[in-house]
């Protein structure tokens, strides 16, 4: 077998940190070391062989992830910024050392600079791995799916809803700040936040909303409150990612 191909065994760390034996089925690319992208020296990041597979089930559907993002991985992330650059930095050695970090991450800066992208390159990661829970929800989405489960046709609970938000291994709660912060909304927002604070679950958020206030422009603090942007202090390395908005340079006409 080629070195590049070869597998190392590795013990699993369960979620209360302890570690078991060495195990045959516990295996890591030599290449990409389990995080589904292979380095490729002055040419950036792509897809390690080792995921080239056919024939497999999506395993992103289970996570949530959107449709419209199929195509966001790290290697379809080109940085266009030394921000752009250390993002992706910092995103894929979470991918790589998960669970092994402290912290996890707050994605900060204008629409259009791949904070999602990023974001679900993670989660997709994540789940090429594998041995971890994954999900992804836009706040909104989460929120009206909330308030539907108090409607009794709908046949399902806010427990339902909540419980794997909660208790989830990586959440990526995505466009944070971006629903109309109403007693409730904040009230919700405190209730996740809070519950994976104290129980030291990882969370990657993503907002457009940034510290320094620019202009008329609404905070992070103004629009979660500071108490809320207090503990994603302690929760989440904060990045901001500074750049044009993409989606503009390319559809616009």
């Amino acid at each position: 077998m080629p070195r590049s191909q070869e597998k190392t065994k590795l013990s699993v760390v369960t979620n209360d940190g302890r570690q078991t034996p060495d195990t045959p089925d516990t295996e890591v690319c030599q290449k990409c070391f389990g995080s589904g992208m292979e380095i490729v020296p002055g040419k950036g990041a792509k897809q390690c062989d080792c995921q080239k597979q056919t024939g497999k089930v999506n395993p992103f559907e289970r996570v949530r992830v959107p449709r419209r993002y199929n195509g966001c991985h790290f290697n379809s992330y080109e940085p266009t910024n030394p921000s752009q650059t250390q993002a992706v930095r910092f995103a894929m050695n979470f991918t790589q050392e998960f669970p092994a970090v402290d912290q996890g991450l707050l994605l900060t800066g204008p629409v259009g600079v791949g904070k999602t992208h990023l974001a679900v390159s993670i989660l997709k990661g994540l789940t090429e791995r594998g041995g971890f829970s994954c999900l992804f929800y836009e706040f909104g989405s989460l929120l009206k799916e909330i308030q539907d489960s108090y409607n009794s046709f709908t046949h399902t609970s806010e427990l339902a809803v909540l419980s794997p938000v909660l208790n989830v291994d990586v959440l990526v709660l995505d466009e944070l700040g971006a629903s109309k912060p109403t007693d409730w909304v904040k009230d919700t927002m405190a209730h996740i936040i809070n519950t994976r604070y104290n129980d030291k679950k990882h969370t990657i958020f993503t907002t457009n909303y940034l510290d320094e206030r620019m202009g008329n422009e609404e905070t992070l603090e103004d629009r979660i409150g500071i108490r809320q942007r207090s503990r994603l202090y302690e929760m989440c390395k904060t990045i901001e990612i500074k750049g044009a908005d993409y989606r503009k340079s390319k559809y616009a006409r």
